[in-house]
């Protein structure tokens, strides 16, 4: 397995582009099984997670081409198959994605269950109870979930009430009922940019979706969806990765091509906390820290669904808190299990107490090189993020993880001056 080898303590100074969001890229290649017309996307980014579900994509019977590296034409118009299996699904929940859109066009569908993974359990309960309001039979079948459409064909548009904020539910759901007869409304949505970004694809197919964005989506279904093109929004998790990078590093970057309208929460916490962030314009935010990181104030933080606090910057916004002046504690109310990475950054000397949900760090903590483990995506951002500001070398292992959601980072990273090398294995 590939590593990282970091040699920290190098203030990262220059600027660095936001590859497109892998969170939003993947529900929008599993939209193209809803037409038999080609689906072309740009800003995808080059990510394990996505050579993932182009493969499945592939295995169903769809075509993709990628005549650049960023652009991918999907043509599902003879799909054979109408199962994602198990060896996909467990390297991806995200696959679970093909459910609805399979369900919907051909009636029928068969998904593995995701089961565990190392951040937590992680259930498709409300999905499948949506998809059973929507009419479809659902049952479980030997670790596998067998979907098929009322007898008359169509699922049928209904009231879906989700008891907790789920966005892959929130994304399949949506999907489904593109394509439903009647009118579908989903109360309790999710309100990430990502499914606004889903339903402006939709809508460009043809479909009739309103109020993506926003707690309740409206569907109005419609009986085919046909060829769209539309470009994937940038990744807001990487956009806050590397203005963290910047802070903890106390160096200065310009980080472009970034929506930052969809990272208020992230932003407004870190300029709380002494670090700071202009908006150049549009697509460009500016930061750095104003005096060095010891001008940095330790400040709590709870993950919450958007628009606040993204539990995906959880472990990033830990490896500051490190190097921040007094004690923080961080409360992860999203996943149960999402602290692995305290382990790992304590091996580097950080000093961090975990109770339950939460996670108590006392800084600034000088940090010293040692070998670490990656556990997850968002756990390997945090390792590497507190590699740079080490002294020494720091070795992390199974980086296949931050493989998965970041592109090519080291390279990014060392295009702005941090010593990071990936050894191949």
């Amino acid at each position: 397995m590939d590593k990282f080898r970091i040699v920290g303590e190098r203030p990262l100074n220059g600027q660095v582009s936001i590859s497109g969001a892998k969170n939003s890229a993947l529900p929008c290649m599993a939209a193209a099984l809803l037409t038999s017309e080609t689906v072309t996307l740009h800003n995808v980014p080059y990510v394990r997670d996505i050579i993932t579900l182009r493969r499945l994509l592939e295995d169903l019977g769809a075509t993709v081409l990628t005549p650049e590296l960023h652009t991918h034409k999907i043509r599902a118009h003879h799909i054979e198959l109408f199962e994602a299996p198990y060896d996909l699904v467990k390297t991806m929940r995200a696959s679970v994605l093909a459910l609805g859109p399979l369900l919907a066009r051909f009636g029928q569908a068969k998904v593995s269950l995701p089961g565990g993974c190392a951040i937590g359990t992680r259930p498709i309960d409300l999905h499948l109870e949506g998809f059973r309001l929507l009419g479809a039979s659902v049952e479980l079948e030997a670790g596998d979930v067998v979907a098929s459409a009322p007898a008359r064909g169509r699922l049928q548009g209904a009231d879906v009430h989700l008891g907790n904020v789920t966005v892959t539910g929130t994304e399949n759901l949506m999907m489904a009922a593109t394509l439903a007869e009647g009118r579908t409304k989903i109360h309790n949505a999710a309100c990430e940019p990502e499914v606004k970004d889903l339903a402006d694809l939709l809508n460009k197919m043809g479909a009739r979706v309103h109020g993506a964005g926003t707690p309740t989506i409206e569907i109005e279904g419609v009986e085919t969806l046909g060829a769209a093109e539309h470009s994937v929004i940038p990744d807001r998790i990487e956009t806050g990765t590397f203005l963290i990078a910047a802070a903890i590093t106390q160096g200065e970057l310009k980080v472009k091509d970034c929506r930052p309208e969809h990272s208020t929460a992230l932003i407004s916490k870190l300029r709380e906390i002494g670090v700071q962030v202009e908006e150049a314009d549009r697509s460009t935010l500016l930061v750095h820290s104003k005096d060095g990181n010891h001008s940095l104030s330790a400040c709590d933080v709870v993950t919450e669904p958007y628009p606040q606090f993204p539990t995906d910057m959880q472990a990033q916004y830990m490896a500051l808190m490190t190097q921040a002046r007094g004690r923080s504690a961080i409360t992860e109310t999203i996943f149960e299990n999402r602290f692995m990475h305290a382990a790992e950054l304590r091996r580097l000397g950080a000093r961090i107490d975990v109770n339950g949900r939460t996670a108590t760090i006392e800084g600034p903590t000088p940090l010293k090189g040692a070998r670490l483990q990656a556990s997850d995506l968002r756990a390997s951002a945090s390792l590497v993020l507190a590699g740079l500001a080490a002294r020494g070398e720091t070795v992390i292992d199974r980086v296949y993880h931050i493989d998965r959601g970041y592109e090519k980072i080291e390279a990014k990273l060392r295009a702005v001056g941090a010593d990071i090398t990936r050894d191949r294995e």
